[in-house]
């Protein structure tokens, strides 16, 4: 589904692949991190390529709420109780450094960022003890935050803490300025183009791609959950996936940046589309290919933004994949088995906006041979505490679950030879082999039910219609290309 942001995005010109090219960086996915440390790097003077599967913005950046933050729902009081106080500081002054480089970036675009205060609401009674303690995280890192009574939202809330003087912001604008300026100064962006893999040693960096191999000095994955393996990434991720949803609404929306801390989660905002206001609202997140329904969850918003705001009018409904760490924190830095010339940045839990910059800062200071900040340092030597190993521990007996569940569940039921009805899709035996079929359009198509990057059975995903995987997040179109997710290879057509 396209969301708003793609929808109204200005054109974005790219550049023809060069097999067997040779530059200084190579960067995997046009996202915001991926072209602001290629711009970063291009200012250094470095020769920058961004390699990107799809178009630029087309999976994370171009789908999120757009939400430039240091409040971030729980998140202060989750990091300090799974990575401690330190740790905790350092991720608010490393999400800081994020916020104040992309609001000076983006300010003088057009259209492109709007100041608000920041809300992180209890929609229930008990809710209010988690906003308590999200207070006193955020008093203790330094922020001004404020315990108050919200008076502009249409329903009930038991108090807030709220952040002044944050912002909402059109991601494709300000990846549209990015790409532009990395472009003036000698990168190139290449769509279509997926990294498949790399030999890090020797040097040169060889990154084969489904167009050929070009050449790196150095290599930046930024990709969401890693292609790669190297590291085992995708056992130290947690892929969710959340929906948004616009309305034109009768009235005036809330001005301010609303997330509750309490289930379920709904998070609302505001963004202008032509001479208009819309109402975004968003949450109902799951783990990516574990729900039964996931156009439920879209029905679900819609229903309760209809309650809320009698009359509102749905103008776009899209959804988008975040990762979450056990720590809560993200990944970045050099990737084991890359010879030290490999980098990532992964695992911003919903929160890509500032920790997409913070993370581009940080690779691109390494790159360049700059000082580290002191944050960034603090941040990529944290200890691995129990409670964030029994968190990776028990993310990973649910992986294991879901193959069992999903080889059972698929053997038991034979596919038979008529497609599925229109817009769904199934899994099944077919012979002894596990297949997903489905009807869209009118089409009628038959791919592999396996996952082609560690081989867990798929799911169905009625949003999206898309094949999902349930255990690292890997997605499929219903003709089988790859989506997103670590998954390189498309599923074999039957």
């Amino acid at each position: 589904m396209t969301s708003l942001w793609q929808e109204t995005a200005p054109g974005i010109p790219t550049d023809e692949f060069e097999p067997r090219a040779h530059y200084d960086v190579v960067i995997a996915g046009a996202g915001l991190t991926g072209l602001t440390t290629a711009m970063l790097l291009a200012r250094a003077g470095k020769r920058v390529a961004v390699l990107e599967a799809r178009e630029v913005g087309a999976v994370a950046t171009g789908r999120t709420t757009g939400k430039l933050s240091v409040l971030q729902g729980q998140q202060l009081q989750r990091i300090r109780s799974t990575s401690g106080r330190r740790v905790m500081r350092a991720y608010v002054e490393a999400n800081r450094a994020g916020f104040d480089w992309l609001l000076d970036y983006a300010s003088p675009l057009e259209g492109a960022v709007e100041r608000r205060n920041a809300y992180s609401y209890a929609g229930t009674a008990d809710g209010i003890l988690t906003v308590r303690a999200e207070h006193e995280a955020a008093i203790e890192a330094g922020l001004d935050a404020r315990l108050v009574s919200p008076e502009e939202l249409p329903y009930p809330s038991y108090g807030a803490v709220m952040l002044p003087d944050q912002a909402q912001l059109d991601p494709l604008v300000v990846l549209a300025a990015l790409a532009a300026e990395l472009r003036s100064l000698g990168g190139v962006v290449v769509e279509g183009s997926r990294v498949l893999g790399l030999a890090a040693r020797p040097a040169p960096v060889r990154v084969a791609t489904t167009r050929g191999e070009v050449l790196a000095d150095r290599v930046v994955i930024a990709t969401g959950s890693p292609v790669l393996d190297r590291g085992l990434y995708w056992a130290k991720l947690k892929p969710q996936r959340s929906y948004v949803l616009s309305f034109r609404v009768p009235g005036a929306a809330p001005k301010g940046m609303y997330l509750s801390v309490d289930a379920p989660t709904r998070s609302l905002r505001t963004a202008g589309s032509g001479e208009e206001e819309l109402l975004l609202v968003g949450g109902n997140g799951h783990g990516v290919g574990r729900h039964d329904s996931p156009a439920s969850c879209v029905d679900d918003l819609t229903a309760w933004t209809l309650q809320h705001w009698p009359g509102a009018e749905r103008t776009h409904a899209w959804s988008a994949q975040d990762y979450e760490t056990p720590h809560r924190v993200p990944f970045s830095g050099w990737m084991p088995r890359g010879a030290g010339r490999v980098y990532l940045a992964t695992g911003y839990d919903k929160w890509g906006m500032t920790n997409a910059v913070q993370c581009a800062l940080t690779i691109a200071a390494t790159l360049t041979g700059d000082e580290v900040p002191s944050w960034a340092r603090t941040l990529g030597r944290r200890i691995t505490t129990p409670q964030a190993l029994a968190a990776g521990l028990g993310a990973n007996a649910a992986v294991g679950w879901w193959y069992a569940k999903g080889y059972a569940r698929a053997l038991v039921h034979r596919l038979d030879d008529d497609a599925p009805t229109a817009g769904e899709g199934e899994i099944g035996r077919d012979g002894w082999r596990v297949s997903a079929a489905s009807r869209i359009d009118g089409a009628e198509c038959r791919v592999s039910g396996i996952c082609t990057h560690l081989g867990a059975a798929l799911t169905w995903n009625d949003h999206e219609r898309s094949w999902d995987c349930p255990a690292h997040g890997s997605r499929f179109s219903a003709e089988g290309e790859v989506l997103e997710g670590p998954a390189t290879r498309p599923l074999a057509r039957r």
